[in-house]
């Protein structure tokens, strides 16, 4: 794949009018109007007639409606996401999608068998994978507004195979692939253009916004579900795709709309547009001297990435500046987050409630959808109340918990007198309970935050290829857990949520010694943490070299001689 041309031949000005730039012992390149959120009243660190840095001035909640309006509209890849998740359990039910692309036994009834179940909901998958390998860098080359409408286009051609599919399944196969390789792109660039126009004390409650748009669709999908089970013919599933279509206008129609990156911007020259879309962004004006040293920051990191030359692959699996252990920890989180086992309900939620008795399981995965899209507007406020390491490290003790309840109770307590006797109904109606705990658990949590870590912590240079492979790893657990669930399930049966179980305590403790804090910080702030090693679970009191105190002790952030017990329960 070709590398952007951009850096080279767009030289960026930096002004001097405002926010004076000092580099850390680390080479980072920090701005004087860097500042951590929390700290307003420590004092500057050198002289005392140092001017007191310029940050862009915060308004109340109302002032922020244009933008967070914006950032819907970034968000909708999530909503196709999610549109797809939700509807493609349903088709498996289907009459006529059976009919048309099932198998049939010899007494003339038709049927999916494991492997077909398999890659007709997971291949989309693999298409997700395919995108963000190949497509991740497009971003850097035509703009983050440009790449979704060009994903956007690439997912309309494979809902146009699919409809046109009439009775080969490989047919409509091929088309889930090339809608997945559209939707695998937008998982970068709607999540990385997020992050990059959102203010900054929004920027996790806005970034989460890709992953409120993913549940709004699923739940939207669940009721397109059922609102077409009572037709027989193939408007069950040609309406619910031909309503993608719907979708993707509407993401290329607001793209015209949304602001452009402002890091995009700088990093081809274009820096009165990039003031407008901090200015848009901010509620401030373009002239705001908040603005211009937000625009300082962004030109001095630019150039200093410039000056280390073309980012590469090879340049994600490099020691130099703690890049592959960003890429190590981005990319696990992305595969932790599949293996919380979500998608083990939302694509097999209407399979497994038959085996507890439900008369109509598209109703239970409209009671999940509406869980899970209720449950993500909390994610909006914790992410930026608690911080990202203490809403990942809640959430997994919360589902690990569901998972104990729900996978015991199915080995032990619903089928009391055997599998081939009446399930009990209590027994459905507490694994169906714990379920909805763990869906509110997961969306609260794990499942908006694993998005915006991936596009927190790459320094801009790098970002699209490290969020491409971390979304990948997310794509590929995606395929694995959608695929396999069907034989791993017929073959231990509710076991299987012990698997997650132990997937989950795993990832308390991964968090816990590998993610570090990025509240309250700029984009740049986080690259000049990361460079100076900080250890994650002290992230929560680092403070940026632009506003330390003269108390600050930089070294004691990098270094822990505590035992790991007592590391696990010290605040510091």
């Amino acid at each position: 794949m070709s590398e952007p041309q951009v850096e080279s031949s767009n030289p960026v000005e930096i002004p001097e009018s405002a926010g004076s730039q000092s580099r850390t012992d680390s080479n980072s390149i920090v701005s004087a109007g860097s500042q951590k959120m929390e700290g307003d009243n420590m004092e500057l660190q050198g002289n005392d007639d140092m001017a007191a840095p310029v940050e862009i001035p915060i308004k109340s909640g109302g002032a922020y409606v244009g933008i967070f309006m914006f950032c819907v509209m970034i968000a909708f890849g999530g909503f196709i996401s999610g549109w797809d998740t939700g509807t493609i359990g349903g088709f498996l039910a289907h009459p006529d999608y059976l009919r048309r692309f099932g198998s049939r036994h010899t007494d003339g009834e038709y049927y999916f068998s494991y492997v077909r179940t398999g890659l007709i909901v997971s291949i989309f998958n693999i298409g997700g994978l395919l995108g963000c390998i190949f497509l991740g860098d497009v971003a850097n080359k035509i703009g983050r507004k440009m790449a979704l409408v060009v994903t956007a286009v690439i997912y309309m051609i494979g809902l146009i195979i699919q409809i046109a599919s009439i009775n080969k399944w490989y047919q409509y196969f091929i088309g889930r692939i090339i809608s997945g390789v559209g939707v695998g792109a937008m998982s970068i660039f709607s999540p990385m253009l997020l992050t990059e126009v959102a203010p900054r004390h929004l920027r996790g409650t806005l970034g989460s916004m890709y992953q409120l748009m993913c549940t709004c669709g699923i739940f939207l999908g669940d009721c397109t579900n059922y609102g077409t089970k009572s037709y027989s013919n193939s408007v069950q599933w040609r309406v619910p795709l031909g309503l993608g279509f719907a979708w993707a206008l509407i993401m290329i129609a607001a793209m015209f709309f949304v602001p452009e990156s402002p890091r995009y911007l700088m990093d081809v020259g274009k820096v009165e547009e990039a003031k407008r879309s901090i200015g848009i962004s901010n509620k401030v004006s373009a002239d705001d001297p908040g603005v211009q040293a937000e625009i300082d920051l962004i030109a001095a990191n630019i150039e200093a990435e410039r000056a280390e030359g073309t980012a590469s692959w090879a340049e994600l699996f490099s020691p130099k500046g703690k890049m592959v252990h960003r890429l190590f920890m981005c990319c696990v989180i992305q595969s932790l987050q599949q293996l919380t086992g979500c998608n083990y309900f939302f694509y097999y939620g209407t399979t497994i409630f038959k085996a507890v008795g439900l008369t109509d399981t598209y109703q239970t995965a409209i009671v999940f959808g509406i869980v899970n899209f209720a449950s993500t507007f909390v994610a909006l406020y914790v992410v930026d109340r608690f911080g990202r390491r203490a809403c990942l490290m809640w959430g997994a003790a919360a589902m690990v918990c569901c998972f104990v309840v729900f996978a015991s109770v199915g080995v032990k307590r619903l089928y009391p007198d055997g599998k081939k006797m009446p399930a009990s109904k209590g027994a459905g109606d507490c694994m169906i309970c714990f379920s909805c705990f763990f869906i509110f658990s997961f969306a609260c949590t794990w499942a908006p935050i694993a998005w915006v870590v991936a596009a927190e912590n790459f320094p801009l240079r790098i970002k699209a290829k490290g969020m491409a492979l971390a979304n990948s790893c997310n794509w590929l657990w995606n395929f694995l857990i959608s695929f396999f669930t069907t034989f791993i399930t017929g073959a231990i049966g509710f076991c299987y949520g012990y698997v997650f179980m132990g997937c989950m305590v795993f990832a308390w403790f991964f968090v816990f010694f590998v993610v570090p804090e990025t509240k309250g910080l700029t984009l740049d702030e986080v690259n000049e943490m990361w460079q100076e090693g900080t250890l994650a679970w002290k992230s929560t009191s680092w403070v940026p070299a632009s506003r330390r105190g003269a108390d600050y002790d930089a070294d004691a952030m990098q270094h822990d001689d505590k035992p790991m017990y007592k590391r696990i329960f010290s605040r510091n």
